[in-house]
């Protein structure tokens, strides 16, 4: 398959998960892609797998999202050795969960920085060359925790939630540049994280899920692609809930 032939792809958070799941998607669909990751080690395994697969498809870059200066020296690099992007997906995200009484300043700044600033500097990145893209595409990695809140959660929660309002008014921005921004705020989707809950936490989280079973990484990743695709077009400052049911 070759829907993204040509196009230049850039995914933060693209070590494991639900981010390597999307660089693979797009590798597998003929796009060049840069994973992006803190775990230089992570990184380059997942792009050398990818390749494997899908013959030098992927690169990869470690760097902090949360330093402002660090992106932007990257971004320039990236740029000049993709010579040029057409789609960014910021997914990168830590927690620090713990109960506002107890939360300590640097928790919240630790998921601030990395969840919301990361997603400020990447664009602040490639804003100007995706401008300049073929059929340009923004895709943010939001959750839906930040629509619904979640006690233990108030710094994951509110990063977030910034990143939905950060989506609304880039898509504003960018709009006369023919640049689209999207949000997807996916559920309990399966994940190493995930796997390693409490059978019993499981299935209270399942209780809320009406359809009664947790997403995969992939119904995250074809989201991402059709947002990104020729068929999404005329769709931007949207919310995508992948999520079950959760926020119906």
């Amino acid at each position: 398959m070759s829907d993204f032939a040509g196009k230049r792809v850039v995914v933060t958070g693209a070590g494991r998960g639900i981010g390597l799941e999307i660089a693979k998607a797009f590798a597998s669909q003929g796009a060049k892609v840069v994973l992006v990751s803190r775990n230089e080690t992570s990184c380059g395994t997942a792009a050398k797998a990818i390749n494997a697969e899908y013959s030098e498809s992927a690169s990869y870059h470690a760097m902090d999202v949360a330093n402002y200066e660090e992106v932007q020296e990257a971004g320039k690099q990236i740029v000049e050795t993709l010579g040029g992007i057409d789609i960014l997906v910021n997914n990168a995200g830590v927690t620090r969960d713990g109960l506002l009484m107890r939360m300590k300043s640097e928790d919240w700044d630790a998921v601030l920085d990395t969840n919301l600033k990361g997603a400020f500097n990447m664009v602040k990145a490639f804003q100007r060359p995706l401008m300049k893209g073929n059929d340009p595409r923004i895709i943010n990695i939001s959750s839906v925790i930040g629509l619904i809140g979640n006690a233990g959660q108030a710094n994951y929660a509110a990063s977030k939630a910034g990143l939905i309002g950060f989506t609304k008014s880039i898509a504003r921005e960018l709009a006369g540049r023919k640049v689209t921004c999207n949000a997807i705020a996916p559920g309990f989707i399966s994940t190493d994280m995930t796997d390693e809950l409490p059978e019993n936490v499981q299935e209270e989280i399942m209780k809320r899920i009406p359809l009664a079973d947790f997403g995969s990484v992939s119904d995250i990743a074809n989201i991402v692609t059709y947002l990104a695709s020729d068929k999404a077009r005329y769709i931007t400052g949207q919310v995508i809930a992948v999520d079950g049911g959760m926020t119906m």
